[in-house]
């Protein structure tokens, strides 16, 4: 089943339990998939895309993907 929500830095910073401004930041600094929708000049994520990037980023030491 695929997930197409829209995250925002905020779902995203919530799902990997970190500050929208960390999140911001992993974009500034490439750490963090191109958006896959832009709308009035803000970056969406899938909910899919985020949980493959949290899966494959390194440190990642099984957490749990919700």
């Amino acid at each position: 089943m695929t997930d197409r929500r829209l995250w925002s830095y905020k779902e995203i910073a919530a799902h990997i339990r970190v500050q929208p401004d960390t999140v911001r930041s992993y974009r500034k600094h490439g750490l963090l998939p191109p958006p896959d929708h832009v709308e009035g000049g803000k970056p969406y994520w899938y909910a899919d895309t985020v949980r493959a990037w949290v899966a494959s980023r390194p440190g990642n030491r099984g957490r749990r993907a919700e």
